[in-house]
């Protein structure tokens, strides 16, 4: 269901507002100290926008996703990390709310959309990232319970997280659980065995997660019995949206860092007049403009066929491939154009360069998105008959 235009707008300008009062200014000092945002993170809440996408019978905004992507495109306009805090969060929900069974949904959405409950993705592991036919997290049944063992990689969240959504093999095959705990670096047969560091994204944690004999009740299998042997294919659906939120954060910075560079490049003096005036100076303003609507659109195109209820693959990677690829090479021209100044801490473009590259690898490689539009476009073609 689409979301009534004004309403739309008038919830974005409100982000839009808020990130510019409270985040822009804060940002930095945060991301340097590799601080929570623990303040920011209970203002998003307030907003409801641990619910944005969750139907408004479990308390929900029921936003489509065109709107949510222009949402995470102002949060990481302030703050690429502040994004980051809600895309596993959504991924979860978006996996109970189109494949868990009634009362898997009544139970956890509500929680959920309230933010009463924090949510993790887990699917990559130490050595299963692109491939994941390698994945060797095992569930085994014992009575009217799982028990899990495994490993679990990058898992965003994962510390602070009270559900994750864990894909592990079963004899049916991959199965997406859905992984109760308390929010912590241990919890039952659940630790967070390393923090990751980061070259940015920082005040937000990236986590090693190993189960030992953890049990999980088989009731917590998404979409029941059916559900068994089809996580991935639950997984790689919902991944759609993850790739619009990557495509849309990358949006964010990509806009951030042109208007960070815009701005000084008539502030700027060299020879008398602001490098503005430098031919040099346009044709990298012009370049990096054209990329950035390019990628605003390439992402409202994903966004509104997910909204029409339609496989969104293909589109959903362009937008994350080509957003991606933007937002690095619009963050790289930001610093060239503040010179020196970009290369130190003083201005922001620095974090912008630090970040982008995330979206280049996160929710899959942009050489793994190839392969995914690739074999989509010739899917089509042969439904089509075409080929």
């Amino acid at each position: 269901m689409a979301t009534d235009e004004a309403l739309a707008d008038e919830l974005v300008g409100t982000i839009r507002a808020w990130v510019r009062k409270d985040v822009t200014p804060h940002a930095s000092e945060l991301e340097h100290a590799d601080e929570y945002p623990a303040d920011m993170v209970a203002q998003m809440r307030a907003f409801g926008l641990f619910g944005a996408t969750i139907p408004a019978e479990y308390g929900g905004l029921e936003l489509d996703v065109s709107t949510y992507a222009r949402i995470v495109e102002e949060l990481a306009y302030g703050w690429m990390t502040l994004s980051g805090v809600l895309n596993t969060h959504m991924i979860a929900s978006n996996l109970i709310k189109r494949f868990g069974t009634e009362d898997q949904r009544s139970r956890w959405l509500p929680r959920l959309a309230a933010g009463d409950v924090r949510a993790a993705f887990s699917l990559s592991e130490p050595d299963a990232g692109s491939d994941t036919q390698a994945l060797r997290a095992k569930a085994v049944l014992d009575g009217d319970e799982y028990v899990v063992n495994g490993t679990k990689m990058w898992v965003t969240n994962g510390e602070r997280a009270g559900l994750v959504a864990l894909a592990a093999r079963t004899p049916e095959g991959i199965t997406c659980f859905i992984v109760e705990k308390e929010p912590g670096a241990s919890f039952e047969g659940i630790g967070v065995s390393r923090h990751i560091e980061k070259l940015g994204y920082k005040g937000i944690e990236t986590v090693e997660m190993t189960y030992t004999d953890h049990r999980v009740p088989a009731a917590n299998v998404l979409g029941g019995d059916e559900g068994l042997g089809r996580g991935l294919h639950f997984i790689l659906s919902s991944l759609e949206l993850g790739r619009i939120n990557i495509a849309a954060r990358a949006v964010g910075v990509g806009r951030a860092a042109y208007d960070a560079a815009f701005a000084y490049a008539q502030q700027r003096e060299t020879f008398g007049v602001p490098i503005a005036k430098h031919q040099a100076i346009q044709f990298k303003l012009a370049d990096m403009a054209t990329k950035l609507e390019a990628s605003r659109l390439l992402v409202k195109s994903a966004a509104e066929k997910f909204d029409r209820g339609e496989r969104a693959d293909v589109e959903a990677g362009m937008a994350k491939l080509f957003a991606s690829e933007s937002a690095f090479e619009i963050a790289t021209e930001a610093m060239r154009v503040h010179g020196g100044y970009g290369y130190t801490t003083e201005f922001p473009v620095e974090r912008y360069y630090r970040d982008a590259p995330l979206m280049i690898i996160g929710e899959g490689t942009n050489e793994i998105q190839r392969i995914v539009i690739a074999r989509g476009l010739l899917k089509r073609a042969e439904e089509a008959g075409l080929a």
